[in-house]
């Protein structure tokens, strides 16, 4: 395992590189003189060591970069400040995100979709919850019971890499989530879905209007379902170390807040596959 300092490192390199090479991102606040001491690269750092320490929130976090290594961040901010440049970064990693997904899967064709859900309260909590509820917050239920959040639909190439996420209401049908994700992807490819994503029309629209051959195991004799379930494999073995990063533990009290947050987990997910960082 690398040390904090090697790291901070490697994550502060691979973000400021990120910085360096699209300038009208690096330049995006409106004051052409509003050049902060605590640099962007260094605010996305510090929360891409969440991985590192497998916290499951940012404060805490920010709580153990500073004591661990005081001298990284020379210039840092307090915690609100750094908190709220963060969610003002939001675009940034999403962009990060496609970018990794363009180097390191540029030839895929083969993709696998999959949804699961962010509760934000425990069941018991059902009958009086509100948190996040004017923010989209909704119930849901899945085959294990009822939940009342939101769901993270992803998209994901047959090596388990994210190519597309996509954070919606919790009773938001899979399969509206699906046009959206294939956009992500390029005409002649082909996904692999759950039997929750079968519907005729839906799978003709994809074909004509994007050229992407959506395929469920519902079409699939029971040979083909075998072979299919031990393909799928690859996007559940995703979430669960997604899950791992406490993906679905929600602190946050705002949409934007939930959103940065899973996509430094998915961040973070992503850089270890690819072996930028080691898991």
């Amino acid at each position: 395992m690398l040390s904090i300092k090697e790291q901070l490192t490697i994550l502060y390199v691979t973000v400021a590189d990120f910085f360096e090479h699209r300038p009208a991102l690096a330049q995006w606040r409106q004051s052409n003189h509003s050049q902060p001491m605590f640099t962007d690269p260094e605010v996305l750092t510090m929360a891409l060591m969440q991985g590192y320490f497998r916290t499951d929130t940012l404060k805490r976090t920010y709580l153990l970069v500073r004591a661990n290594d005081p001298q990284a961040f020379p210039h840092c901010c307090s915690y609100k400040q750094w908190l709220a440049r963060l969610h003002r970064l939001a675009r940034h990693l999403g962009v990060i995100l496609e970018e990794v997904a363009r180097t390191y899967a540029p030839a895929m064709k083969f993709y696998l979709l999959d949804a699961q859900p962010i509760p934000v309260c425990q069941p018991i909590r059902h009958c009086r919850v509100s948190l996040l509820r004017d923010e989209g917050a909704y119930f849901g239920k899945t085959s294990k019971g009822w939940f009342f959040g939101f769901k993270l639909h992803l998209l994901v190439s047959a090596e388990g890499l994210i190519v597309n996420a996509l954070l919606t209401p919790g009773n938001w049908d899979d399969r509206e989530a699906a046009t959206a994700l294939v956009q992500a992807v390029d005409s002649g490819s082909a996904c692999l879905g759950d039997r929750g994503y079968r519907r005729p029309r839906l799978q003709d629209e994809l074909l004509e209007e994007d050229g992407v051959l959506l395929l469920t195991r519902a079409e699939a004799d029971k040979e083909q379902q075998a072979l299919l379930c031990s393909v799928r494999e690859r996007v559940e073995t995703t979430f669960s170390q997604l899950w791992a990063r406490f993906a679905t533990r929600v602190f946050s009290r705002s949409w934007q807040g939930l959103w940065t947050t899973l996509q430094l987990k998915m961040l973070d997910y992503t850089l270890c596959h690819v072996g930028i960082i080691p898991a």
